[in-house]
């Protein structure tokens, strides 16, 4: 079987890994971001040497839908098209390419939480339960047949780091079944049900600003929902960008009185902060641009 990989990050790695192990796959085409765009992925992969590897023709696109693009595709021959890894809609003149081949991913259990940012969300919901599914791409969005889902729970200290490495396992399970059946003639289809559909809004930088009137455990949850490889929570220590990498909800006896924001504590490695319900620890930081500092030279102390 001949594939043609549309994809960017992570998740992409998985895929042309897995094509480039099974002997039945032949990898025709990946289909990537030229490099001078690579900082509109958080998670970006250079996907050179793997397409050298995999001895396939390589072809980079800022617009899955141009007519460059689609022509690249049509000589590549493929059986089938995946699209994993790729923030763009995929339009007719794409689809029209397989009619009824072309595979996606998307890192939540579907039809719950289709659209963008799925990691920081699933967090952020509080989710207890995710997956990773393989679906049949078509002209909505996340919306065709689903092909596989891989379930596993959300930790209730759950990070963006750990529950990315936890889909990437996820969809090297999927695809350790799925590849081979496609291979096969075989083409799973199960409907989702509208009924369960959820929608999750595109998220950007700015939405990583730190709200310290809110509670402890809800600015927690926002620190580990978009740490690394996303750009993280901020706040400002006066006209420095502070990032905060890793917090927790600290024990607070009622001894400190003070503003949303301020820092009541601190130590070398930790300092403790008020929130607008309860005290957030912080335990890993940075200022913008800067190695981690030492917290007395940050406070100017």
């Amino acid at each position: 079987m001949r594939a043609v990989v549309v994809g960017a990050v992570g998740s992409t790695e998985v895929l042309i890994n897995a094509l480039i192990a099974d002997p039945a796959w032949e990898l025709a085409l990946v289909v990537t971001v030229p490099p001078e765009l690579h900082g509109r992925h958080s998670d970006i992969v250079d996907l050179s040497d793997l397409a050298a590897e995999a001895g396939c023709a390589l072809h980079f696109t800022a617009h899955t839908n141009d007519e460059p693009t689609l022509a690249a595709v049509r000589r590549a021959e493929p059986d089938y098209i995946f699209v994993v890894g790729w923030s763009q809609l995929c339009r007719s003149e794409f689809l029209a390419l397989k009619p009824g081949r072309i595979v996606g991913y998307h890192p939540a259990a579907l039809p719950r939480l289709r659209g963008r940012a799925v990691l920081p969300w699933t967090i952020l919901l509080d989710e207890k339960i995710t997956a990773g599914s393989l679906f049949w791409l078509e002209e909505g969005t996340d919306d065709g047949d689903l092909i596989a889902q891989e379930f596993f729970h959300v930790a209730p200290d759950e990070t963006a780091t750990t529950l990315y490495a936890r889909h990437m396992l996820a969809l090297g399970a999927m695809l350790a079944r799925v590849l081979p059946e496609l291979a096969s003639g075989r083409q799973p289809r199960t409907a989702q049900d509208e009924r369960y559909a959820t929608y999750a809004a595109k998220r950007t930088p700015s939405d990583g600003l730190i709200n310290w009137a809110a509670g402890a455990r809800e600015i927690d949850r926002l620190v580990r929902a978009v740490g690394r490889p996303y750009p993280g929570a901020f706040s400002y220590l006066g006209d420095e960008k502070l990032i905060l990498w890793k917090s927790s909800p600290a024990a607070d006896d009622g001894r400190y009185h003070a503003r949303p924001g301020q820092i009541v504590a601190c130590g070398d490695d930790t300092l403790v902060v008020q929130t607008g319900d309860g005290l957030l620890q912080v335990e890993d930081w940075e200022l913008e641009g800067q190695s981690r500092p030492r917290i007395h030279a940050v406070l100017g102390r």
